[in-house]
């Protein structure tokens, strides 16, 4: 359980690093495939594809694919007390975090009469996944849908997997959160399906396509969401969880443990890595963890996560080393446990947590921060889910005549330089007697 990658005693190069980062490379190249088929075939049929899919992987059939607005209701008046107020909490502070995300406009004077103004425009449709697969995310509800709101999208597609206990129909508190945001567009699909139908639009169950897909998944969710990339915009590809730990000999060895448990027991492809340069500390990690494993609900789930090439203790000579494993791993999760963190050195991740009171699990629902982030390395050029997601910048130039005059000249040059003339001569064109 956990094997051990020591790279005590090596100088790396960032290439070198990149290749001893544990990756399940194989179940990703073959969720690629698959995925690719599934979108194509709901891009090709529609409804008849989406059932087949349902059928096979949820192992439903003749359910309500768009969800009727009474399934909504019902499900909200259903919901527990308790989990509601931690929902409106949870939503509380997404949207108070979110809400700092969204760029005010500026105008930038270059000279009299010369202005160019930056503004953010929403998109104007989204199509928000979130999963249902072995567990129930009502927190990615809120991840997915508070910052769309924020960022002004107007209108607002749900699609979550059909679940056989309910008789078909999307989980209910699935449901309970997207009627308590306002959300009445919801279609009971999964999967790879779900992206494609987003992208391609289903006319026969009146979904329309979107302009943008978001959420996590599995790695078949994050890589039909590469499948679609051009015909529709997404997020970064949220898939099968990482948690990476960078610990001294400071950390706690228990709360380590904890973490990492509390990651794997996501999904058999989750990735769990302790990085330390602390030998005793690693020790005592894989001591705690046996009895957590053993005891946890998903113990079967845990262990296979452990044994598999994505999960690793990492043996480094020290944190510096330690850092840049990290930034070659780029993880989803950063865990730091050490005694000066530093967390500006760690420039390569989703979010970052910082110290033993701030584990992944409150990130997961009640930071305030958003838990859809990228995966699979795309933190050294993607970013997690916020209200940006949905923003396109965009420039509104404006010049007078007098501004334009003064920038004559040196258009008409750049043109002739570039031997297309007719640019050059459009400007000449408002200086003619």
């Amino acid at each position: 359980m956990l094997r051990t990658i020591d790279l005590r005693g090596r100088v790396l190069s960032p290439a070198e690093f990149l290749a001893a980062v544990p990756r399940a490379d194989a179940a990703r190249d073959e969720a690629l495939a698959t995925a690719a088929r599934i979108v194509d075939d709901v891009a090709q049929r529609g409804e008849e594809a989406l059932r087949e899919q349902a059928a096979t992987f949820d192992r439903v059939s003749d359910h309500a694919i768009a969800v009727p607005t009474a399934h909504l209701d019902e499900a909200l008046a259903g919901l527990e007390p308790g989990i509601r107020a931690a929902l409106d909490e949870a939503i509380r502070r997404v949207r108070t975090a979110s809400a700092a995300q969204v760029p005010a406009p500026s105008v930038t004077e270059l000279g009299p009469g010369a202005r160019v103004t930056q503004r953010w425009q929403p998109v104007r449709r989204v199509g928000l996944y979130v999963p249902g697969g072995k567990a129930v995310y009502p927190s990615s509800v809120v991840m997915n849908v508070v910052p769309a709101q924020v960022a002004g999208v107007r209108e607002v597609a749900l699609a979550s997997p059909p679940q056989a206990e309910f008789g078909g129909r999307v989980h209910p508190v699935i449901l309970a959160a997207a009627r308590l945001l306002g959300v009445t567009e919801v279609y009971a699909m999964g999967g790879a399906g779900a992206i494609g139908a987003f992208a391609y639009g289903v006319s026969s169950l009146g979904l329309d396509p979107v302009d943008v897909v978001t959420g996590p998944g599995n790695n078949f969710v994050a890589s039909a969401k590469r499948a679609v990339a051009g015909r529709v915009g997404t997020d970064s590809e949220a898939g099968a969880t990482e948690i990476l730990i960078v610990a001294d000999a400071t950390a706690d060895a228990v709360l380590v443990a904890a973490d990492l448990v509390s990651q794997a027991e996501h999904d058999e492809q989750a990735s769990a890595v302790l990085v330390t340069d602390a030998p005793d500390l690693a020790d005592a990690v894989r001591a705690a963890l046996e009895p957590r494993v053993s005891s946890t609900r998903h113990s079967e789930r845990v262990r296979a996560a452990f044994d598999g090439p994505q999960s690793a203790i990492v043996l480094v000579d020290d944190v510096a080393q330690a850092t840049a494993f990290s930034n070659a791993y780029a993880p989803e999760h950063l865990e730091l446990h050490l005694s000066d963190p530093r967390p500006e050195d760690y420039v390569n991740a989703g979010a970052v947590f910082v110290g033993p009171y701030t584990p992944v699990s409150l990130g997961d629902y009640l930071a305030g921060s958003n838990h859809v982030l990228p995966t699979g390395g795309q933190a050294r050029y993607g970013a997690g889910l916020s209200a940006a997601t949905f923003l396109r910048p965009q420039q509104v130039v404006e010049y007078d005549r007098a501004a334009l005059s003064a920038v004559h000249e040196a258009i008409v040059t750049l043109a002739q330089a570039e031997a297309l003339p007719a640019h050059g001569e459009a400007v000449a064109a408002r200086f003619t007697d």
